[in-house]
């Protein structure tokens, strides 16, 4: 795919000629994760559009190849999901140019890992089914970015997620760091960024400023369902409550973020 090119984008508001955006988009920029968090899952789900950061630095201490299980009772320890990873060129290895260390191994470490958890979920038996596509992604790739793309695209499924996918390795932007996340979010057309609390330790708002783009601070709550949305993986969600419930706490969670409520 030719990457789309920002060389128009404006060096102040002043002029801009940024795509049109009748009804205010929100853009969330992730990394593709390994069946996401729930806090993840939930500023991708606020989000209109999730630009996919795909050709940043793999970083092995991240949860770009892994994430954390718990059980259904959530007593006794989380346990890592963790695919084998081999970086073609070591450290400087993109995360679209990580590839699969041994393919069949992680198939089969994912699908035993998942039904050893949650195969007592009155919710398993319709998620086993939905999550054999990602499984096949295994077989008819080698790439890492496809395999965790694919997990995150069947928990953004399966709460009924309607907003767009679109890669960092597609966009052409400027600069560094919050040049750049400015500079993809502006190719959305969106009015506003949805930054994590990481992301507003190191984030310029003034490179959004410039497109005239809000940065809005995201945060999931702490009770219920989200209180381990930063430790674990959104399937323990999604196996506690169901599809239903738990889009209607996303759609909630939403509303609150949009509207500046804490």
């Amino acid at each position: 795919m030719t990457p789309t090119n920002l060389l128009s984008a404006p060096g102040s508001t002043a002029g801009s000629s940024r795509p049109e955006s009748p009804d205010g988009e929100v853009c969330a920029i992730h990394q593709p994760n390994l069946f996401p968090r729930l806090s993840t899952l939930a500023k991708l789900f606020t989000a209109d559009y999730w630009i996919v950061l795909d050709d940043v630095q793999f970083a092995r201490r991240d949860y770009q190849h892994r994430t954390r299980v718990a059980s259904l009772d959530g007593l006794g320890k989380t346990h890592w999901l963790s695919i084998a990873t081999h970086l073609p060129h070591g450290r400087a290895t993109s995360i679209r140019g990580a590839r699969l260390a041994d393919s069949a191994r992680c198939r089969r470490r994912v699908a035993q890992l998942l039904a050893d958890h949650y195969r007592h979920s009155a919710h398993w038996p319709a998620f086993k089914k939905r999550l054999e596509p990602v499984l096949a992604t295994f077989e008819s790739t080698d790439r890492l970015a496809d395999v965790t793309e694919a997990s995150a695209r069947l928990l953004l499924d399966e709460v009924g997620w309607r907003g767009r996918i679109l890669h960092s390795s597609d966009l052409l932007a400027r600069g560094e760091r919050s040049q750049r996340l400015a500079d993809l979010a502006w190719l959305t057309g969106a009015r506003t960024y949805l930054c994590g609390t990481g992301g507003m330790r190191y984030l310029n708002p003034s490179a959004f400023r410039v497109h005239s783009i809000e940065v809005l601070p995201f945060q999931t709550l702490a009770t219920g369902i989200w209180a381990t949305a930063r430790e674990v993986s959104a399937v323990h969600a999604l196996m506690l409550v169901g599809p239903r419930a738990m889009r209607r706490e996303l759609e909630e969670l939403r509303g609150r973020v949009l509207a500046g409520s804490p």
